[in-house]
């Protein structure tokens, strides 16, 4: 059966009727069209679909929608402010940091939530923030180096 859940993504209040078995990722994408997130594993294994919930990088794929009601949602639409790109998105964008995309919104949103709280990590720091996150043109030496410039 449906139920009716309210979420808080992006600063905004969304009432949204879900199946209990509706993970985060898919009411994201296919119930408020949020496609921002990407889903390639589906099972919490590559890190594409990451957004940030209370403060922490989280895998949207092994969320409930259910269980998401009374959490601020953070989505990668949710960081720019209008045109503005949120810094690290500028940071990616002005470092040429990805090659085919896929994993690049994952990566933006580990980046964020590791400095904001850390806006000063090491390399090992950043290197375990985007552990769970799987680029497949395997470019993690510049991604590392664009978040620690972030942290500059």
């Amino acid at each position: 059966p449906e139920g009716v859940v309210t979420l808080n993504v992006n600063g905004q209040k969304v009432v949204v009727e879900v199946q209990p078995e509706w993970s985060l990722a898919f009411v994201l994408r296919e119930k408020l069209g949020l496609v921002g997130l990407k889903v390639a594993c589906d099972r919490g294994e590559c890190g594409t679909c990451n957004i940030i919930v209370n403060g922490r990088a989280n895998l949207a794929c092994t969320m409930l929608a259910v269980e998401s009601e009374g959490k601020n949602i953070l989505t990668i639409e949710g960081l720019a402010n209008g045109p503005n790109l949120h810094p690290v998105q500028k940071l990616f964008l002005e470092n040429s940091t990805f090659q085919c995309g896929y994993c690049t919104t994952g990566m933006i949103m580990s980046a964020v939530a590791l400095l904001s709280k850390n806006p000063k990590p090491t390399r090992y720091q950043v290197k375990e923030a985007i552990s769970g996150n799987l680029c497949w043109c395997g470019d993690y030496t510049r991604q590392v180096n664009t978040i620690l410039k972030g942290g500059a």
